[in-house]
């Protein structure tokens, strides 16, 4: 039948409408069809009470579910990292995220991770950041946070630790405020950095009294002096504390890469490597904080076959066993994050070279190596 003779004869409309009224016949039916083909829902339950068990009470992993939609691999992500044998993972919980409209909240992903996390038997360490744009200039990056809105920062980090009390201790302030980037392109400073902490600490304890604050998480760089773009960590802690930072945290977050040192190679100021840890705990030492204990939060090695910075697997994968070994040893250190368990879906840079585990949920050798070594 022709539905344009129909139209221009306009000599039988009855045959016309029947025809219309068949064709959506035929429309509900391949919908229900569509619908009998759909793969049901996955129902996600949070299961049984979990313990992870371990050789090695500091093994940790950066496990990014940020930008993870899908619940039942948030869930199979935080398996996978208890029957690796790691207790402890850093996650990311993005202001912007949960704080789009300003006192407007929104918990229910960041509650599934953690609720994940903690029926596998993980303890979290929460990192924040990322400003939302109700709280910075038009067109400024994320990381771009004017000291005025430092209060706004602070009243999110009450809410955040309210929020998750009793299920969140451990929280990291920023991310490597000692790269120009990560500090909004405002310039690196240091002084401003510790007047963030100083903003945030007293509101954090008035949420929970037993909360631990984290500091620093600065990226490991041998920037010379005056750099715009980044400052050496060193001399960026000695100005923290300079600045009065010691009354305004409870932990010192530590990033330790390798590179293309081993793990064993002795520290020096002339060279980022993983044992350059020990010359942060020298600085702590100095300035009278011995007493605080340090958190490894970021770290580890790159094994793609072209980047610069990158070594062997096998030697990845000895170098990290080692890592973990060292951290054993060191008592002032309570945990060894590595970066990063898995991602989302495949970066498709050297980044991918990081994980342990590919975005389908295949296990990478390393994963298998630290399984072992975990006693699992």
């Amino acid at each position: 039948m022709r539905f344009d003779k129909i139209l221009l004869d306009r000599h039988d409309w009855r045959e016309f409408i029947v025809a219309v009224w068949r064709l959506g016949q035929v429309v509900v039916l391949l919908s229900i069809i569509y619908w009998l083909a759909a793969p049901p829902p996955i129902l996600v339950t949070l299961g049984s009470s979990q313990i992870v068990h371990s050789t090695n009470p500091k093994i940790g992993v950066h496990t990014r579910l940020t930008d993870e939609a899908d619940e039942w691999k948030i869930k199979k992500t935080l398996e996978m990292v208890r029957e690796m044998g790691s207790p402890w993972i850093v996650e990311y919980f993005p202001w912007a995220y949960i704080e789009n409209a300003e006192n407007e909240f929104d918990w229910s992903h960041a509650d599934q991770i953690v609720d994940h996390a903690r029926r596998q038997g993980l303890t979290v360490i929460a990192r924040l950041g990322f400003v939302p744009e109700w709280a910075r200039p038009r067109n400024s990056v994320t990381s771009y946070l004017d000291e005025a809105r430092y209060q706004d920062f602070a009243q999110f980090t009450y809410e955040f630790i309210n929020h998750f009390k009793g299920r969140i201790r451990y929280v990291i302030i920023w991310n490597e405020p000692n790269v120009n980037f990560e500090w909004g392109y405002q310039g690196i400073d240091p002084a401003g950095y510790t007047r963030m902490l100083a903003a945030i600490y007293p509101r954090a304890k008035e949420a929970d009294p037993s909360v631990q604050i984290l500091a620093g998480a600065l990226a490991p760089t041998l920037a010379p002096s005056g750099s715009a773009d980044a400052m050496n960590d060193l001399e960026y802690l000695q100005k923290m504390y300079d600045s009065g930072a010691k009354d305004y945290f409870d932990i010192l977050s530590v990033h330790a890469y390798g590179w293309t040192s081993r793990a064993d190679e002795a520290p020096t100021p002339t060279r980022v490597n993983f044992r350059r840890t020990e010359l942060v705990r020298d600085i702590m030492i100095r300035n009278g904080d011995a007493a605080k204990r340090v958190m490894l939060t970021e770290g580890g090695w790159n094994d793609h076959p072209r980047w610069t910075k990158a070594v062997r697997p096998a030697e990845r994968i000895e170098d990290t066993l080692r890592a973990y070994d060292l951290c054993k040893q060191w008592v002032w250190v309570d945990a060894c994050v590595m970066w990063a368990f898995r991602y989302p879906f495949p970066a498709q840079t050297y980044q991918d070279y990081f994980t342990f585990v590919t975005p389908d949920f295949d296990p990478k050798p390393i994963y298998l190596e630290v399984q072992k070594y975990a006693g699992n």
